[in-house]
């Protein structure tokens, strides 16, 4: 006997939210958004939130909007030095990040990748930096210009003579190192650069906003 192939009742796929059932009477029904859980009866909305799985749901959903008022009273608790010192992290974030997935060495030691790990990858927060070419205490015109910052080991960037290049202090390598990077007369055009950067908080809001954006993308790509 021939069979009648069995075909459903309902689409597999629907131009609208996808039913479901209702956990207190069981009824399908088309959710008016996505974290809706029960089906629009009182009694069952009531019998829901007195369940384990509904506390459970109800007091992570006041955890989440505790975080984000916690989250939004910091931020508007911050100085301008605290929107300085977020755009600088971003920055410096995003240049190691960038330093690393091209396989750049350290800047003032000219270690590799691979001998910087294998002396310094025990360290608290990894083997590397992003370490400045003028230091921001003294050129803090150039502390978010991505050009002064570049990849070190931690001991250089510490200020060490551990791994410094031969007859070179940590900073003179830093020197060296740069020049074969980007040329003399870039790390001279840097050396000169004394224009002030006042930025505004909204200007540095929206440079640790890009940088960060930047910064997830390369991991994205490197991954």
């Amino acid at each position: 006997m021939k069979r009648t192939p069995l075909q459903r009742k309902t689409p597999l796929k629907s131009g609208g939210p996808r039913r479901k059932r209702c956990p207190s009477c069981r009824v399908m029904f088309v959710p008016a958004r996505t974290s809706q859980a029960v089906c629009g009866e009182i009694e069952c909305a009531i019998a829901y939130g007195q369940s384990e799985k509904g506390q459970a749901r109800a007091k992570k959903a006041l955890a989440d909007v505790g975080r984000r008022e916690i989250k939004d009273r910091k931020e508007k608790l911050k100085s301008r030095g605290d929107h300085v010192q977020d755009a600088e992290k971003a920055v410096r974030d995003c240049r190691r990040t960038f330093e690393l997935w091209i396989g750049s060495g350290c800047i003032s030691c000219g270690k590799t990748q691979e001998e910087v790990q294998a002396a310094q990858g025990w360290k608290t927060g990894g083997a590397w930096d992003a370490g400045h070419f003028l230091g921001k205490g003294a050129r803090p015109e150039l502390r978010l210009e991505p050009n002064n910052i570049w990849l070190q080991c931690k001991s250089c960037n510490a200020g060490s003579y551990k791994y410094a290049r031969k007859g070179l202090t940590v900073s003179q390598g830093f020197r060296e190192g740069l020049i074969a990077r980007i040329g003399l007369e870039a790390v001279e055009a840097l050396e000169a650069d004394h224009e002030p950067r006042k930025y505004t908080v909204d200007e540095l809001k929206a440079i640790t906003t890009e940088y960060r954006a930047k910064t997830r993308e390369l991991k994205r790509t490197a991954a």
